[in-house]
């Protein structure tokens, strides 16, 4: 079932987010295999059923191209949402796809007040992506060695945005 209806710029465009279910858990994996140099487990598969609205697909006028999947994390004190996933097929890319799934994964955090910051990994060679998620005030706060197993670079930077208390925080894209 779809639903977020998101207005682009674009003419005759449609951008929806939908629920990600047992009837189309086989789609986000295809994606995944296609947009991501890593392979993910059954296991994480089986999490994402369980997350509600912290897991989403994309719809480009009813086909899907992305998806984003995400975690409650409370480590060290702190409610963090943690982006595990987030992509769009390469001939979607830059017609606002992954603005709409970001701005989807702020909006879980405008509603939820505890919610510190987000965070995520991207490979350290990953120009596209960091350049994305620097463009909505994300910064680069670690890089870990040898996060990723079998792909290279193996690096991953850690990319947080702080969201203390939501003061000052803003989740239209802008930071």
């Amino acid at each position: 079932m779809k639903n977020l209806l998101v207005p682009t710029a674009m003419d005759g465009v449609r951008i929806e987010l939908g629920d990600i279910t047992q009837h189309n858990i086989k789609q986000l994996k295809l994606l995944n295999q296609v947009i991501f140099p890593v392979s993910y487990n059954d296991k994480f598969y089986k999490d994402v059923l369980d997350v509600g609205d912290l897991a989403k697909l994309a719809f480009f006028n009813d086909i899907v191209v992305g998806a984003v999947c995400c975690r409650i994390d409370n480590s060290k004190g702190k409610r963090r949402l943690y982006i595990m996933t987030l992509g769009c097929l390469a001939p979607y890319r830059r017609h606002g796809v992954g603005t709409v799934l970001l701005n989807h994964v702020f909006k879980i955090c405008e509603a939820d007040k505890n919610i510190t910051a987000i965070f995520l990994h991207v490979q350290v060679n990953n120009q596209s992506a960091l350049d994305f998620y620097m463009k909505f005030g994300f910064e680069i706060v670690q890089t870990e060695s040898h996060y990723y197993k079998r792909i290279e670079p193996s690096d991953a930077y850690v990319l947080e945005k702080k969201l203390e208390n939501c003061a000052g925080a803003t989740f239209n894209g802008k930071p």
